[in-house]
Order: structure tokens, then C-alpha cells, then sequence
């Protein structure tokens, strides 16, 4: 069975097509459109028409190759930047008018739950009690558990292009902005950063193409060595990025290694949150994994069915309550 998910973020939309026979999802053809959602947001935190168009045509796209290549779907969702909309039931709206794809939102805990089954099958129990980190552009998300799914699931709003457009008003930024993102930081990540120091989990994943930049920065191997290279990042290395990155305009940070055009300007941010939480947290060194929410949908999917995406995919603020048990997610402390 082959079965497609596209994924629209704060910098793009992408779509993967999975073969999903034996209970591994196996990627066959991956595609991504290059959006930058998150810089077409209004000041009060509203899609613009030019980038509901550009989504629309991004998922119609997506949706003709998903047909293409014979693929199921697509279980398409969007992330921090469509769910903090205030005008998301239009946007949701006018996706599915004009593609007939019901594209949905799913809450950042919901997120943190995905990646975390994401990390775990691609660790696998070897790993043991597991933290699981991950920077979008609107959020982190941060996960712990023993088992199949996290015990404690927290979304926050630290993503890298969020404080990025909030925090960093000059280029490159001054040593005062830098001092006060870290107040920031620190602040939303002291009960969550608590809680993981307490677990002391035995493995601490990162996941997202921020931390797979970052990691690269810090003298990872480069993604053309495939995914089955086995990444690590030490805290103390992410300390020196910061040097680096703060240094240097965003223009010019495409000089540095793994740093992408696209998310040059927010890696700065994403280094700063990763540090922080890392220190926060007493974690010196983090596996990078190259399985994140959307493996973790697809995995959702081959091991519970079609209708665990019907239930899960629906808007809570206009649909009747869902068939099954929803997921389970543990409460944010505090």
C-alpha cells in the first residue's frame, strides 16, 4: 500500500509517498514547495490572501502527484503557522474548496506525540527512557516517555522564525536582543526543563530541519551520507554556533556548513532555543533523528487504520466528538 502526507510548515509545504507494506513507512518520492508562510503573516498573526492562494496551489499540487504515484491521501495537516491563524477556519476552509483535500490542524501536543513515536521506532528500545525535542518555525515541541508514546507531551512558543521576527530586530543582532531571547527562552521552557531533568531520560533526540542544520554546523555528517549515519551534537559545540551565527549577517551564514538559505535567518534562534533547553534540561549530548511528525503520522496510520486519521484530522471547534479514544497526552506541568 502506498500512502502520501503533506506537511505545510512556516517555510514550506512538503509532501512524502510512502510505501507502508510490513509496517515500515518507505519513502519513495518526496517534494517540497517553498513557501515562507511565516514571513506573509499580518501583525496579527493572519494568512494574507497571496499566501492562502500560494497554499491552495501548493497542496493541489501535492494532491496531483500523491495521484501520480498512485498514493492513498494525502493526510495532509498544517503546523504552528496555520494553527495560530486567527483566521485558520478560513484557510482550512478555502483548502478544501479548492482542492478537495481537508487539510487540518492538529494541537502542538498532538505534534510533540507524532515525532516522539517517530524518534522511538527509529531508535527503537535500545534507546531507553527517551526526551525528544523538536523547533519548528511557530513552536517547540518537547516529548518524554518510556514506551510506544510519551508519558509528557508540551508544545511551546519558541519556534525559531516566531522569535526570530519577535526578538531579533537587527541584522545581525545585538548582544542585548541575544540576552533577551535567552530570558525569554528560559522562561517558557522552566517548568517543561524541570520536568525532563527530573526523568533523566537515557537518550535525548532532536528532529526538524532547524536541528539538522545545527547539527551539521556542529560537525555532523552531511545529509548526502544518508540517513543512516548515525548523527550526534554536543551542547558545547551548539554554544560555539552561537558565536558563530550571531557574528555574521544572515546573508552571509549561508557560508557556514549545512546553514540553508532559506533558514538562514532563523538559526540563529533555533541554536539559541537548542542550547537553552539543553542546558535547562542537564543534557550534554543529542541523537539526531532523521524521522519526524510526518513519519510519525504515517506510522499512526499503518498501525491503527484509516479511521485513527479520520478521528484524530477533525477541527475540534466544528466537528462532533470523535469516534474513538484520543490520543494520549500528558499535561503540561504547572
Amino acid at each position: 500500500m502506498r500512502v502520501s502526507v503533506v506537511d505545510a510548515g512556516s517555510n514550506t509545504v512538503r509532501l512524502v509517498i510512502a510505501d507502508v507494506e510490513g509496517g515500515v513507512p518507505l519513502p519513495v518520492h518526496t517534494v517540497k514547495w517553498k513557501l515562507r508562510l511565516s514571513e506573509q503573516v499580518g501583525a496579527d498573526g493572519s494568512l494574507g490572501e497571496d499566501a492562502v492562494e500560494q497554499l491552495v496551489t501548493a497542496v493541489a499540487a501535492a494532491g496531483s502527484t500523491a495521484q501520480r504515484w498512485s498514493a492513498s491521501g494525502p493526510l495532509a495537516f498544517a503546523t504552528a503557522v496555520v494553527r495560530n491563524a486567527p483566521n485558520r477556519q478560513e484557510v482550512l476552509r478555502r483548502v478544501w474548496t479548492g482542492t478537495g483535500i481537508r487539510m487540518c490542524t492538529l494541537p502542538g501536543e498532538t505534534e510533540a506525540e507524532l515525532t516522539f513515536l517517530a524518534a522511538r521506532r527509529w531508535l527503537g528500545w535500545n534507546a531507553g527512557p527517551l526526551a525528544l525535542l523538536d523547533i519548528g518555525g511557530g513552536s517547540l515541541e518537547v516529548a518524554f516517555g518510556r514506551g510506544r508514546l510519551p508519558d509528557f507531551a508540551a508544545s511551546l512558543p519558541l519556534g525559531a522564525n516566531r522569535l526570530t521576527q519577535e526578538m531579533l530586530a537587527t541584522d545581525p543582532p545585538a548582544p542585548a536582543e541575544l540576552k533577551a531571547l535567552r530570558r525569554r527562552v528560559r522562561h517558557e521552557l522552566r517548568d517543561v526543563a524541570s520536568r525532563i531533568r527530573w526523568e533523566s531520560p537515557r537518550t535525548t533526540a532532536v528532529s526538524s530541519r532547524t536541528f539538522q542544520q545545527l547539527a551539521r554546523l556542529c560537525g555532523a555528517a552531511p545529509g548526502r551520507h544518508g540517513p543512516f549515519v548515525r548523527r550526534e551534537m554536543l551542547r558545547q559545540d551548539l554554544l560555539g554556533a552561537i558565536d558563530a551565527l550571531a557574528a555574521l549577517p544572515a546573508a552571509e551564514r549561508t557560508q557556514l556548513p549545512g546553514i540553508s538559505a532559506p533558514r538562514a535567518a532563523q538559526s540563529l534562534a533555533g541554536a539559541v532555543v537548542g542550547h537553552t533547553a539543553l542546558k535547562l534540561m542537564g543534557v550534554r549530548r543529542v541523537v539526531v533523528c532523521p524521522w519526524a511528525i510526518r513519519e510519525g503520522v504515517l506510522l499512526r496510520y499503518i498501525e491503527e487504520g484509516a479511521d485513527w486519521w479520520t478521528d484524530t484530522a477533525v477541527d475540534p471547534e466544528t466537528a462532533p466528538p470523535p469516534r474513538a479514544a484520543a490520543l494520549r497526552i500528558a499535561t503540561r506541568p504547572g
